[in-house]
């Protein structure tokens, strides 16, 4: 890190971002540092980190849209990681699964010394792992996080037509581009289980933009293929995942 630690705020409630605003500024003294930036979005957050990058971000968790626990999986693609406090008004008991893992918090209305410390700490503290922020969040993601160019790029998830593993990546195919995820299709299928159906060992396909299926031309892998809305390609069904077509035709995906 910087000598001057840089420090980004993250908080839907303008009430909520002015008084951390304020706290910082009352502990500057005392833990020399430079903010940044603020956000009240997760999305406006990866957008301005990109060009305004932060040794340590403090984020709100319950957030419209994008939660913080979500933002912070995201900002583990920036290219300068920050380490993250996240602030919350959870009870003491929801807590404690952040100090099993080591993550730090500050407990809402947050006090001046207990803000101190964390800015303190946060000149330690690594960026914490997509596993661990990933246990802590059970609902699954919103967005699809892609490194582009040298930015971050928000995909979000309902946005989304298919998943393919192809070598050591998962292509990602919306209507109007492709991109390439870092993450494993059987880690993929456990998160968006209820969103995606996996028609081939190495393909999911959005439930929601599945128009049905039609006979190949063979008997090999494209016996069937999956028809999918908004893509001129079709997909093949395996043999394995054959009941799909027959579960479509019954009851409808």
């Amino acid at each position: 890190m910087t000598a001057l630690l840089r420090v980004f705020l993250v908080d839907d409630e303008p009430p909520a971002l002015s008084r951390l605003q304020d706290l910082l500024a009352d502990c500057r003294a005392s833990i020399p540092h430079e903010l940044v930036g603020t956000a009240q979005t997760g999305t406006e957050a990866i957008e301005k980190l990109v060009l305004h990058p932060a040794d340590l971000v403090l984020t709100d968790i319950n957030m419209p849209g994008m939660n913080g626990l979500e933002l912070a999986r995201h900002l583990g693609r920036l290219h300068h990681r920050p380490a993250v406090v996240f602030c919350t008004a959870f009870d003491e008991f929801a807590v404690q699964a952040f100090e099993v893992h080591a993550l730090d918090y500050l407990l809402k209305p947050i006090r001046l010394e207990r803000l101190e410390a964390a800015l303190q700490r946060a000149k330690e503290m690594a960026h914490p792992s997509p596993e661990v922020l990933g246990g802590l969040s059970p609902a699954p993601r919103r967005y699809f996080s892609v490194s582009e160019r040298g930015r971050v790029r928000l995909v979000p998830v309902d946005s989304v037509l298919f998943l393919k593993a192809e070598l050591k990546y998962v292509t990602l195919k919306t209507a109007e581009a492709e991109f390439l995820l870092e993450e494993s299709l059987t880690q993929l299928e456990a998160e968006f289980g209820e969103r995606f159906l996996r028609i081939h060992r190495n393909c999911l396909v959005a439930r929601d933009k599945l128009n049905g299926f039609e006979r190949g031309h063979d008997e090999g892998d494209g016996h069937w293929l999956a028809m999918i809305e908004g893509c001129h390609d079709k997909l093949p069904v395996s043999r394995r995942q054959a009941h799909v077509v027959r579960e479509f035709r019954r009851n409808g995906v």
